[in-house]
């Protein structure tokens, strides 16, 4: 297998608005990408697709079992040109070092290009791509595209010392004010919310076609032989005619598991809650997925509409899942920054508050209870500030261990044809021998 994997030392050195400058200068040169994000996020992608025009797919090596991600990339990748973003630094994966983008390369074929921060450093930065080319056989970092150099003079001093150990350089972008993309608590804001997120992506474009060597990126990007000997099923889907909630509060699902859903012969319409929209009568299954419902809980408590609609579903026993915010939104009562309680579905004896704010964040592999809608343990993913302040009676919907294999206890609440939970799941775990 081949592509392209755009990665870096750590997190915050600039390649997620590389990549995208590198996905629209190839897609404004004809060229036929395939976009991908290694690891859990479910934010990047959205950018991702407004600058290939393409749905980019998360390719997990934690959270997706390897033949999962060889089917995934040969049905993405094959024929196209295949870029891939990294998460965290090249190396960083779970708190045994496991599932790290090296170990997507590796298994993938990827080639590596490391984009470094060179903002507070200068001749040290052969020494520091020097380790991470000789760290890890099987991965192969082909060159490096140089970010944030200060000045003409500053880019002499890097370009001396690579030259010193025989590393390429595929770029030099120099400090740029207009490259920066604005944040909140669970990474980037949302690409939706971008009024001016065209005219970013097009700069970032301009930026790499005039600094970096895309025709040397491009051929590494080439996807060649990647295949699969059949495709490999992830997470079965919920019911036969599945709606899901779509719009700035319920943005984080994974491409991945509704274009699964679909091969497995499921339909999937899509409502959205802050235009007060509810699933339709049509529908066996509602999913509601994670995002931001913290910023929009009294818009949602508000949509008569949306409330009947979930509440019909309930009714005649659809199978209703959330996660994360689509499980805040299940409860009681959610409780907004500012201290204000605000009503949500009552289909879960659950309240929760983003006023008393706690990071939880880690890799979990589940194991459902009896009762669950679903059958087979499952890897999945926790990153939420929301704490739960009220707790009623109903069962429990899942067993959890984090990643180095610890008791975490249950996760999640039952109640009949209503579940949910704060974690997003991402595929089914490997079969243990």
């Amino acid at each position: 297998m081949s592509g392209l994997l755009i990665a870096a030392p750590s997190s915050g050195s600039g390649k997620t608005t590389l990549t995208l400058g590198l996905l629209r200068a190839l897609r404004d040169r004809g060229v036929d990408v395939a976009p991908g994000k290694a690891g859990p996020d479910y934010i990047d992608p959205a950018f991702h697709a407004a600058a290939s025009g393409k749905t980019c797919f998360n390719f997990d090596p934690w959270g997706m079992r390897p033949s999962y991600l060889t089917s995934l990339a040969a049905s993405h990748g094959a024929g196209r040109h295949f870029i891939v973003e990294a998460m965290m630094g090249l190396y960083d994966g779970a708190a045994d070092g496991s599932g790290a983008p090296a170990d997507l390369a590796a298994l993938l074929g990827l080639s590596v290009v490391l984009v470094v921060d060179c903002a507070r450093i200068s001749h040290s930065v052969a020494a520091l791509v020097s380790g991470y080319r000789g760290y890890r056989s099987g991965v192969s970092v082909e060159g490096v595209i140089l970010n944030r150099v200060g000045s003409t003079r500053h880019e002499a001093m890097l370009r001396q010392a690579l030259d010193g150990v025989g590393m390429p350089i595929f770029g030099v972008v120099y400090q740029d004010a207009l490259l920066q993309l604005p944040e909140r608590h669970l990474g980037l804001v949302q690409a939706g919310e971008h009024a001016t997120l065209e005219t970013f992506i097009s700069h970032a474009a301009d930026v790499v076609a005039r600094c970096c060597n895309l025709d040397a990126l491009q051929a590494l990007s080439v996807s060649g032989g990647v295949h699969a000997d059949h495709a490999v099923a992830s997470i079965p889907p919920l019911g036969n005619r599945i709606a899901v909630a779509r719009d700035q509060a319920f943005a984080f699902s994974y491409a991945h598991l509704l274009e699964g859903w679909r091969a497995a012969g499921s339909e999937i319409e899509f409502f959205s809650p802050l235009a007060d929209e509810g699933p339709s009568e049509a529908c066996d299954a509602v999913y509601l997925p994670g995002g931001y419902p913290e910023l929009h809980a009294g818009r949602l408590a508000a949509n008569a509409a949306f409330r009947k609609g979930m509440a019909d579903a309930a009714a005649r026993d659809a199978a209703i899942y959330g996660e994360c915010g689509g499980y805040m939104v299940l409860g009681d009562g959610l409780i907004d920054a500012g201290g204000a309680r605000h009503a949500m579905l009552g289909l879960l004896p659950l309240v929760t508050s983003f006023a008393a704010r706690k990071r939880h964040l880690g890799l979990r592999t589940v194991t459902p209870l009896p009762g669950s809608p679903f059958a087979e343990p499952m890897r999945a993913h926790e990153f939420h500030y929301s704490t739960v302040v009220e707790e009623g009676q109903a069962d429990r919907l899942f067993t959890a261990c984090d990643a180095a294999g610890e008791d975490m206890g249950t996760f999640g609440l039952r109640r009949g044809n209503v579940a949910g939970s704060y974690l997003h799941l991402i595929d089914l775990a490997e079969a243990q021998a």
